[in-house]
């Protein structure tokens, strides 16, 4: 599985959507990404790429397109 494969697949189980839905997505922009599920993307995300993300991080993660940015910084290492 490819890091972009991997990236979808934590949006797309965490908050039930189809993949058409991501590339415009942006936080609270649907009902399941509020907090809770914001969280839950995260800990998806950490999962998934087996990596602790910064607090700093977490809270800039507003969108689809933001979080592949942040995970694409040096501190984790993520190509897509």
């Amino acid at each position: 599985m490819t890091n972009l494969e991997k990236y979808n697949n934590a949006f797309i189980e965490t908050f039930e959507i189809k993949e058409d839905m991501l590339p415009d997505l942006k936080y609270q922009d649907i009902d399941a990404w509020d907090s809770v599920g914001h969280m839950g993307l995260i800990a998806a995300l950490e999962d998934a790429f087996d990596i602790m993300m910064d607090t700093d991080d977490i809270i800039d993660f507003s969108s689809y397109q933001k979080g592949k940015e942040i995970l694409a910084k040096d501190d984790y290492g993520v190509e897509f």
